[in-house]
């Protein structure tokens, strides 16, 4: 009975590295913290003051550098900076005298009540 050839066994590092980004993409913390021109430790502060995204994966971080570039350019801020900047919107418009007649006309459009014995 003849034998079979098996296919040669394929490595899966070219397939691992198009799924997860070439080396230079993915950054250890130390090279993030070098990227990013600060300390492991800042780099640390930052995973948690700052929402730096990051993951923590078998023991140790890694850092998509597309990501730390994105954090960067949308200026990610605390979540008190994002409640303190709701609650200066929230009152913004409180002494705006047009707004209660604005209210009126986009209820009036959407053919709802504006208020609730209407």
């Amino acid at each position: 009975m003849p034998t079979k050839k098996r296919p040669a066994p394929q490595s899966i590092a070219p397939a691992l590295a198009a799924a997860n980004g070439s080396v230079s993409e993915v950054f250890t913390l130390a090279e993030a913290a070098a990227f990013l021109r600060v300390s492991e430790a800042n780099v640390i502060d930052l995973l948690h003051s700052q929402n730096l995204p990051g993951r923590f994966i078998g023991g140790e971080w890694r850092f998509l550098k597309a990501a730390i570039q994105q954090w960067l350019s949308t200026g990610s801020s605390t979540p008190e900076a994002r409640k303190e900047a709701q609650l200066a919107l929230a009152g913004k418009y409180k002494d705006d005298p047009d707004l209660m007649n604005i209210c009126a006309e986009a209820y009036r459009q959407r053919d709802r009540p504006t208020s609730e014995g209407e």
